[in-house]
């Protein structure tokens, strides 16, 4: 695979993010505003839209960027290795930069103000251990999927995620850019702010996991 200059690698991670970003939030809307208060029907919405926009992503980037599309997945790949440590900083300035921006552009989209702080309240124990599942999971699929290509990849992301959305008790949002952007965001996806250093540091912890898990399982075992 031809490999970009950073800048290229950047752009696209910032647009892939504002594109996640901007199907996360939009979705939301939309499912809340046709569900007539069913919010079993919202989250269903919002958890395949997210899905398989994560797909289409995925697809589009990560033959450029790799479509991390998440601190998290930028921080394994440089403790591994896989993405030079210099780099690290402009991935994680794009993906932030970029998420707030898709929810501003969902925002312009739906008729609500660009940026407005959330009052959903996601706090407690059980949410914490949520994200540390969810973002544990996440970061073990997209290792566990690496030498498998990126289709195999894109597809593996798109279906754990809509299932995390289910099977996590915080909906998963598995990614520090995304749970500060929807932090701006008085909607469905919303978190509010001060909920957000608890959810931020559950996900450290769980990639932190799937990287010393992964980083073990790949070295190979000395024969006498």
């Amino acid at each position: 695979m031809e490999r970009h200059n950073l800048a290229k690698r950047a752009v696209c991670e910032g647009i892939g993010t504002a594109m996640l970003l901007a199907t996360v939030v939009g979705s939301g809307i939309m499912a809340e505003e046709l569900s007539a208060g069913n919010v079993a029907l919202a989250l269903l919405a919002n958890a395949l839209a997210t899905g398989a926009g994560l797909i289409a992503i995925i697809l589009t980037f990560g033959s450029i960027s790799g479509a991390h599309l998440n601190p998290l997945v930028s921080l394994s790949e440089a403790l591994l290795g896989r993405l030079p440590r210099r780099e690290l900083a402009p991935y994680l300035l794009a993906q932030l930069l970029g998420a707030f921006a898709g929810v501003a552009l969902a925002h312009g989209m739906f008729h609500q103000p660009l940026f407005a702080a959330s009052g959903h309240v996601r706090a407690g124990a059980p949410l914490m251990l949520g994200e540390f599942i969810a973002s544990f999971g996440l970061i073990s699929v997209v290792l566990g999927c690496a030498q498998k290509g990126l289709e195999t990849t894109a597809i593996a992301v798109g279906a754990y995620i809509t299932a995390a959305y289910w099977f996590t008790s915080s909906t998963s949002f598995a990614n520090p850019a995304v749970t500060l952007a929807r932090a701006a965001t008085d909607t469905f996806a919303g978190i509010r702010p001060m909920d957000t250093p608890g959810f931020i540091v559950a996900q450290l912890l769980g990639a932190g996991a799937a990287t010393l898990l992964f980083r073990w399982l790949s070295n190979q075992e000395r024969r006498p």
